[in-house]
């Protein structure tokens, strides 16, 4: 049985932390210092794992705060591509190569983690991964000595796991006051419940696209659409967090305001959203869709079949203006 195979280690998690210094920004960022990995082996008084065993322990990453790491000290990323709820891998073939899975072999040994949290998960080749929070757990291969943590942020999907299998460092950057300033437009790369990687903004909110706009072309969606869609706005500065900034552009709106782009998209949100996490706008209208941190269209099933199909009226001419009525817009 699961229970069985895992044994969590008495001691806190403060004593089986290593100290490592802060990393460079960046998306693939250069590798902090860190203490020798016997150090992460031993730490806290524990023995270090044996051969043919696996061991997940806790280390102090700077600024990622606190992250999972193997035995060995490399630290263990998750996958927004994968699922927690039910925990399942979506890396196999050439990217297991890149991202080597944690794989469960004889006794796992867990430090610092709650015991609740801790799991498995059978991947496609039928060997079992270790799973923190129900996320998968992988080393990344051009990690080369203990400490490192250049997967951190690597196509705005991989992240170093924290404790409780969530991303590294990201409630650090969400609670310091100069990104909550008003006048700031902030996009973060997040992982929305039921949809997968999303951008949302500052507030938590689901950001879209609109599928009959065109890459760096004046955005179509005004009038009562732009109610229902409002376009988030270049308001000051612009920040991101796990978006490539390459991928951040400006368009000009009919109005003359500067709406924000991801990969030449504009982007909105949806006034039917009421909290953050929602994606009520998702498959609306069969156009409008969530954006993912690349600046793609999302590929998550679309729950409201109705509202994607847009049955309750017909397709409107090209030449019909865009803010005109019609169920794509969801209002």
């Amino acid at each position: 049985m699961l229970r069985k195979r895992f044994v969590v280690a008495a001691a806190s998690a403060a004593a089986g932390l290593v100290a490592l210094s802060a990393c460079s920004g960046g998306t693939e960022t250069a590798a902090p210092a860190v203490a020798p990995a016997a150090a992460v082996a031993g730490a806290g008084g524990n023995a270090p794992a044996a051969k043919g065993e696996t061991k997940v322990a806790v280390a102090e990453a700077g600024n990622l705060g606190q992250i999972l790491v193997d035995k060995d000290g490399f630290t263990l990323y998750r996958f927004d591509k994968d699922s927690a709820k039910p925990p399942k891998s979506n890396c196999d073939g050439d990217c297991a190569k890149t991202w080597p899975p944690m794989l469960a072999e004889g006794e796992v040994r867990i430090e610092g983690v709650d015991q609740s949290l801790v799991g498995e998960v059978t991947r496609a080749d039928g060997r079992k991964q270790v799973t923190v929070g129900g996320w998968a757990l992988y080393r990344y291969a051009k990690d080369t000595k203990a400490g490192e943590s250049k997967g951190q942020g690597v196509g705005s999907t991989w992240y170093a796991a924290n404790t409780k299998g969530g991303k590294a460092g990201q409630a650090e950057k969400k609670e310091a006051p100069a990104e909550q300033k008003d006048g700031v437009t902030k996009l973060v790369a997040s992982d929305v419940d039921g949809i997968g990687p999303a951008i949302v903004d500052k507030d938590g909110f689901t950001l879209y696209m609109f599928t009959k706009d065109k890459k760096n072309k004046q955005p179509t969606c005004n009038g009562d659409c732009a109610k229902a869609w409002p376009p988030v706005l270049a308001e000051g500065d612009v920040q991101l967090e796990g978006i490539e900034k390459k991928l951040l552009g400006t368009v000009k709106r009919a109005d003359g305001a500067t709406q924000v782009t991801v990969g030449g998209w504009p982007v909105y949100r949806y006034a039917k959203d009421a909290n953050a996490g929602e994606a009520n706008g998702h498959g609306v209208g069969g156009t409008w869709f969530v954006i993912e941190p690349a600046g793609c269209k999302s590929s998550a099933p679309v729950k409201n079949k109705a509202a994607q199909s847009g049955n309750a009226a017909p397709e409107k001419k090209d030449d019909a203006p865009a803010q005109s009525g019609g169920s794509e817009y969801g209002y």
